[in-house]
This record gives C-alpha cells, sequence and structure tokens, in this order.
C-alpha cells in the first residue's frame, strides 16, 4: 500500500514544541498574579490589625508580629497624627521585582 507523502509528518509536534513555552509562561504569569493579590489581601487585613492593636495600647513587637505572620518578609513603618494611629505593610511578592504595599488607619484609644 502506497504511503501518500504531504510534507505535514511531526508538525503537530512542532506546534506543541513552540506553543508549550508560551502556554507555560501564561500559566506562571497567572498564578503568580493569584499570589499577589492574596498578599495584597492578607496585607490589608494585618494593617487594619496592627493599627488597632497599637490603637489600644499594645506592643509594637505584637503589632510588627501580626503583619510578619502574613509574610516573614514583612515590614511596618507607624505614624501617629491627629488621634489617628497608621500602619503601613509591605512584602515583596511572588513576582520578582514586585513589592505589595496596604495602610491602615484606627483612632487612637482617648480620643
Amino acid at each position: 500500500m502506497p504511503r501518500s507523502v504531504r510534507g505535514d509528518e511531526g508538525a503537530v509536534a512542532a506546534e506543541l514544541a513552540v506553543a508549550l513555552p508560551a502556554l507555560v509562561l501564561v500559566v506562571t504569569l497567572c498564578v503568580g498574579g493569584l499570589a499577589a493579590a492574596s498578599l495584597q489581601v492578607r496585607l490589608q487585613d494585618a494593617a487594619a490589625d496592627a493599627a488597632r492593636l497599637l490603637a489600644r495600647g499594645e506592643s509594637v513587637e505584637r503589632a510588627q508580629s501580626t503583619v510578619a505572620h502574613v509574610e516573614g518578609r514583612a515590614s511596618m513603618q507607624v505614624s501617629r497624627a491627629e488621634g489617628l494611629v497608621c500602619v503601613a505593610a509591605s512584602a515583596p511578592s511572588a513576582l520578582p521585582g514586585l513589592t505589595m504595599s496596604a495602610r491602615s488607619c484606627a483612632l487612637e484609644s482617648g480620643w
């Protein structure tokens, strides 16, 4: 039985070899984006919790441990003005070169 020669043997494998790295890159970026969004939400919650703790008179170390619980490399800055205590928290995300940050304020007790 004669074989028909169409010249397209291996075309599917070649197309897959070209498309697969692009697909892997897109999936990796999507997963990284979801991880960054999750970190943003957790940082916002941690900043709010830390601001409330400091407004109640808790120690800075306790507030810092709340922020560090979200991400071990997270940092926290505290500012006070006009009866408010504000916490800014930041942490590096899973995507290279991207740092997520959040800020929250609470009314200090006694005001």
